[in-house]
This record gives C-alpha cells, sequence and structure tokens, in this order.
C-alpha cells in the first residue's frame, strides 16, 4: 500500500529526508519522490534518520522538475499554511480525506516546499488544490518532518482505525497530470505566439491564473484532447490565412 505520493520540492537537508520517510511508512506509505534535493543522493544521513525506514528511503525516486514528478497522478495538493494570493480551491485535511477516498490508489500525491522557503508559487500552480495545514496563525512554522506527519495521518491513518471511505470512481476518466501539463504547453506556446502575453512582466502571474482555471475545472483525458484539438484547429486556420 503505496499511499499518495510524498512530494518534496527542493529538499535542503538529509536528515528531515530521513524523518519524512520515517513518519511515512508509520503509516504505510512508501511512495517518497525527491524534486531536486540539494545533498547529494543517496544519503548516509537520511538513512540514520530514517530510524529504520529504508524501505522508503530506498525506493525514493529522485526527479528535475515537479511536473515531471508528478506526472502520472491525477490529484494533487500543496500542502502549505501561507496565505496565497492566487484563486486556487483550499481544502481541509477533513476534505482531502474524504476526496482522496481509498488510499490504496496511487493517483494522488502531496506537494511540500523546502524548510526555507516552502513551496513557490509556480509550484503551487501545478496542482490542483491547496491543502491548508491549520496552525496558530501568529506562528505557522512547521518542520518539514512534522507538516508530512501530520498529512499522512489524517490521509492514512483511516486504514489502522477500520473508517470506512469514499471510493468514488472519478479517477477512471480524470485527466493525468502528464496529459494537463502537455495541454498547458500547446496553450501557452499559442498564446504566446499570437501576441497574448504583450506585457512580458505579467506573464508568470497570467500563466499560474490560466492554470488554475483549468485545474478547478477538473478536466476528464477526453476534455483534454478536445481542448487540444480545439488549439491545433485555431493554429490551423491562422497558418493558413498567413
Amino acid at each position: 500500500m503505496p499511499g499518495p505520493a510524498i512530494v518534496l520540492i527542493t529538499p535542503q537537508l538529509g536528515e528531515n529526508i530521513g524523518m519524512v520517510a520515517r513518519a511515512m511508512l508509520n503509516y504505510g506509505c512508501t511512495d517518497l519522490r525527491l524534486v531536486n534535493p540539494r545533498d547529494p543522493w543517496p544519503n548516509k544521513s537520511a538513512i540514520a534518520t530514517s530510524a529504520g525506514a529504508v524501505e522508503v528511503i530506498n525506493k525514493a525516486k529522485i526527479y528535475f522538475k515537479t511536473c515531471d514528478a508528478i506526472s502520472d497522478l491525477k490529484l494533487v495538493f500543496a500542502a502549505t499554511a501561507r496565505k496565497r494570493d492566487m484563486k486556487k480551491e483550499i481544502s481541509s485535511l477533513d476534505d482531502a480525506v474524504r476526496e482522496i477516498g481509498n488510499i490504496e490508489h496511487t493517483d494522488t500525491g502531496i506537494l511540500f516546499g523546502n524548510e526555507a522557503n516552502g513551496l513557490t508559487n509556480d509550484d503551487i500552480s501545478l496542482a490542483d488544490k491547496i491543502l491548508s495545514i491549520p496552525v496558530n496563525k501568529n506562528f505557522s512554522s512547521l518542520n518539514l518532518s512534522q507538516a508530512v506527519l501530520l498529512v499522512v495521518y489524517e490521509l492514512c491513518g483511516q486504514t489502522f482505525s477500520n473508517v470506512p471511505l469514499d471510493t468514488s470512481g472519478w479517477r477512471d476518466s480524470r485527466a493525468s497530470k502528464e496529459e494537463l501539463i502537455n495541454f498547458f504547453t500547446q496553450l501557452e506556446f499559442a498564446l504566446q505566439e499570437s501576441g497574448f502575453f504583450h506585457i512580458k512582466e505579467k506573464q508568470p502571474i497570467m500563466v499560474r491564473n490560466i492554470r488554475n482555471i483549468f485545474h478547478r475545472a477538473q478536466l476528464t483525458d477526453q476534455e483534454v484532447r478536445t481542448l487540444r484539438g480545439v488549439i491545433s484547429s485555431l493554429e490551423n486556420n491562422f497558418s493558413k490565412k498567413d
């Protein structure tokens, strides 16, 4: 039972990765993904602080880009305690438990930022929803492994308490992150070519806002194919006129 994928973005310390692995295995989660870890990998410090959770450490996958780390997933949450200046649906841990449903499905994931700065807005724009971790509003500072422990306890602890979960069948048709990212790439290129991003300084914010619009729509794979066909048709018509 790998549970949801735990994706650490640019983690800085091997020791913290080891403690994350320990927290994960306590609740049966084994799918650990690392995006550009600062320290070399494999890492002796991570093994030492994992307290025996070497199964998770040995299976950890390394990626250079966040989009590659989540390409096979269909539902991705971005875990953060900070308020973000973007229109993105916010889910509580209870909401996430209900939506993820049966954690034996391997098509869900949680993004966690590094120890110093957390998640970037660009990383959050790749997620479907923000996962809000309730903390003291006057002191919202969690150690990385503490944040992961809170989340996997809520999401995966259900298995050990025999609580029935919603196992709705939306995953059968929902587009994967790879399909969505390919769609975003095609759309953003077409918009670039058309001159839509005429104010260069605003382009990153506009790109994030456009991505968030489609994330909220929870597109199926068929809908993504249709949208890509629409873009291709428009591009072909414009090229004929030229």
